[in-house]
This record gives structure tokens, C-alpha cells and sequence, in this order.
């Protein structure tokens, strides 16, 4: 196995995946802090701060950081969920200490200036609107609110225009302080990369970061219910879902099956039954979220509203299909599909950089891809009926925007499910 795992005293874990065939190096800092550890006067600080910690820190200007990697040819960049938060990049195997001295820089080192911080505010309230002018993007924040009412695991990753505008430097440079510690990160390296002389870099760029005290974290309790918003759009955009599982669940790989036979992929059930046959949708797939103690599956629908009455009925009929059984043709293709996007995925050193920052987050530990592909072989019908039974017993989440007229009442559509 090429990887290699080095705890420092400090607690930081760094990782590395070597690939030999390749000559750059995906590394990334990956840090468990995201919009489930917020709370609710600063909804969107997690993702306020991703953007600060590009805009300048004590020994580089937000233009310096721009050009230094430009100058190599390297990429930077950075992303905001709702468990975690991270920091990446690609470059050149040469310049692999640029890349590990800039991330450590602003994360360690930003500036937190009152006037960027009120330029990049304007700019994350723009991207809160456009997220909201965007229907097929926006209903799954509705989606993921209704599932998860009146907690973290609920709100935004974007947070609220007033919230955000309130976020002073004080509480960045706090929630940093008290998120952004050695024992809650994970700095991850893959490509022509040697593990030794990684952790010394990484050991003197992090040197500052200390273990943080204790930080409580509040578990998601799944609900269900419903939410529809009227708008005037051409389209009715539709999420139905259901309570799903955890990374650790005994089924979590039937899950994942079921969710590919359901609805990934021109072959799924519902692309054959929805689009090919009835023409009732140009877009309708599934998917699935886990977190350590959550998931969700979601199925997403956009169509136009004299399609819904006999869109809905179709899905409906189709989920409790699933608990019925799948064929053995059925099961050999989703482990197949899955197969193949895991081993396609190990051939970026990008996705292996993350994938193994992922897995020492959720897991302790790096999996062997060969442990991984037997999880995947284990999967067969009993378990993806089993799942589905599971999952679809659930009380279930409904979203809708746009043209509602057609549209049952939710006990309607719960009555359909039964």
C-alpha cells in the first residue's frame, strides 16, 4: 500500500498516497469544521472564513497569494460543507513546499482586515443570491432545512445575508481559534510525493497549531416533512427523500447500490421509468449524504407542472419497488458502476488527496482500496432489500419550487409511499 500515515505531537495527522506514474502533487488541508459546528447567530462563518483566508495574511497580500502559485503554474482553491471545510492544491512535485507554506499561511496567518472582510461580505451576499435565482440549486438547501429542522445540519453553507454581514473579524479570529486546531485537521498529500520529507514540511510550515479544548457537538436528528415555495418558473423542481445512514452503517455500501440502481445513471430505474418511457422529466436522479452519525437520500425532479400528477404517482411506485427485491443482473451492474468510480477516481491525485484526508477524518485510518472493493463485492439483494426497507420506512422530506398548482398535499404523497 502506498500510503503512509504520521501523526505529529501536536496531534496533526498528515497522510500521504504516493503515485509513481505521475509528476505532480495534490495536497490539501482538510480541518472538521463546517456549518454543523456553528451556531446559529453566526450561520456561514465557516464559509465567510474559507474566503478570508484568501484575501492577505501577515507576510502575503491576497494578490501575492494569487501570483506565487500562478507563477509555478499551480491551483489553489477551497470549499465549505456542512462537516468540514478544506484547503487544496496542485502543483508542480518541485514546488511542493510553496504549496504547503502557503496553506499553512492562511490558515494560520490571515489577516482578518475590516475592509476586505466587508468587500468579500458583498461578495458571498452575491453568491447567496445567486444561489437563490438558481431553483435547481436552492431546493436542496430547502430540502436539507426541512429534513433537519432548527438545527445545524440544517442551515445553509452560505448562511444568511444578515448573519453574514454581521460577522466581525473578533468572531472569525475566534471561531479559527477554537476550530482550526492540530488535533482537528488533516493535512493530505498524493502524487510523486515522499512521505518523510512531507511530514518535515508539514511539521515546520504547522508549527504554530496547538490541540484545541474540548468542543461539543450536537448530533442531527432526522425529521422529515414538507416544504413548497411558489414561484414563477417555467419548471416545478421537486426533492423527495429519506432518513439515510452513516459512513460506519453495516449498510452503508447496499446503500450506496441502492441509490445507484434507483437513480444514477441512464440504466437507474427511475431515468428508464421517468424519461426514457414516459417522458415525464428531462432531469431525475438520486443520490445520498452520510456524516458520523446521519445520512440523507434525495431524489431530485425538474419538470414541467402539467407533468406532476403523474410524475409523482410513478416515483412513488418506483421507491417501494425497490424493498421488493433486485434482480442479480441488477446487483452485478451497481457493484460495476461503483467499481469502476472508485478505481477511475484513484487516478487523480486530487481525488486520492481527499479521499484519504476523508477517510483518517471519518474512519481513524486510510482504506486499502482492496478493502473498500470487498465492501463493495459484499453488497447483493438481500442487503440492498434490507436497505431499502430501512431507509424508505423513514418519515419522508418533500421539497418543491415553482409552478405548484398541480401539486397533491404532502399526506397525499406520504399515502402513496405506504
Amino acid at each position: 500500500m502506498s500510503v503512509e500515515v504520521t501523526v505529529l505531537p501536536s496531534g496533526l495527522r498528515v497522510v500521504t498516497d504516493r503515485m509513481d506514474s505521475v509528476e505532480t502533487i495534490a495536497v490539501g488541508a482538510w480541518v472538521a469544521a463546517g456549518t454543523r459546528h456553528e451556531t446559529a447567530d453566526v450561520n456561514g462563518i465557516s464559509h465567510l472564513l474559507e474566503h478570508m483566508a484568501f484575501k492577505g495574511t501577515a507576510r502575503r497580500t491576497a494578490q501575492g497569494i494569487a501570483e506565487e502559485m500562478d507563477n509555478v503554474g499551480g491551483q489553489l482553491n477551497a470549499y465549505t460543507s456542512r462537516d468540514h471545510t478544506a484547503y487544496y492544491a496542485k502543483v508542480l512535485k518541485e514546488d511542493v513546499a510553496l504549496a504547503v507554506d502557503i496553506i499553512a499561511d492562511i490558515l494560520l496567518n490571515a489577516a482578518m482586515d475590516p475592509e476586505e472582510l466587508a468587500k468579500e461580505q458583498h461578495v458571498v451576499v452575491q453568491e447567496i443570491y445567486q444561489a437563490d435565482d438558481t431553483p435547481d440549486d436552492i431546493i436542496f438547501d430547502h430540502f436539507q432545512a426541512t429534513a433537519f429542522k432548527n438545527q445545524p445540519m440544517g442551515w445553509p453553507v452560505l448562511g444568511k445575508e444578515k448573519l453574514v454581514r454581521s460577522i466581525t473579524p473578533e468572531r472569525l479570529k475566534t471561531y479559527l481559534a477554537t476550530n482550526y486546531a492540530a488535533d482537528n485537521m488533516v493535512v493530505s498529500a498524493a502524487g510523486a510525493v515522499d512521505h518523510q520529507q512531507f511530514v518535515k514540511l508539514v511539521e515546520q510550515a504547522f508549527a504554530p497549531l496547538t490541540k484545541r479544548a474540548a468542543v461539543s457537538e450536537t448530533l442531527a436528528a432526522y425529521n422529515g416533512g414538507d416544504f413548497r415555495e411558489a414561484r414563477d418558473l417555467e419548471q416545478v423542481h421537486l426533492v423527495l427523500g429519506f432518513g439515510g445512514l452513516p459512513f460506519d452503517d453495516v449498510d452503508f455500501y447496499n446503500l450506496g447500490a441502492l441509490s445507484t440502481l434507483l437513480g444514477e445513471g441512464m440504466s437507474s430505474r427511475l431515468f428508464q421509468e421517468i424519461r426514457e418511457k414516459r417522458g415525464l422529466a428531462y432531469t431525475v436522479f438520486s443520490s445520498t449524504q452520510s456524516f458520523s452519525d446521519c445520512g440523507l437520500v434525495q431524489i431530485y425532479m425538474g419538470t414541467g407542472p402539467e407533468d406532476v400528477p403523474q410524475l409523482i404517482p410513478v416515483l412513488c411506485g418506483e421507491i417501494k419497488k425497490m424493498a421488493d427485491g433486485v434482480s442479480a443482473d441488477e446487483v452485478k451492474r451497481a457493484r460495476a458502476q461503483i467499481k469502476a468510480g472508485l478505481l477511475m477516481s484513484l487516478e487523480s491525485p486530487g481525488s486520492r488527496c481527499s479521499q484519504r484526508a476523508r477517510q483518517i477524518m471519518i474512519y481513524g485510518r486510510p482504506l486499502s482500496t482492496a478493502e473498500v472493493i470487498a465492501k463493495v463485492e459484499g453488497v447483493d439483494a438481500a442487503g440492498i432489500a434490507r436497505t431499502a426497507g430501512r431507509v424508505f420506512s423513514t418519515a419522508p422530506t418533500f421539497a418543491a419550487l415553482g409552478n405548484l398548482k398541480t401539486l397533491e398535499e404532502f399526506a397525499a404523497i406520504k399515502a402513496r409511499l405506504n
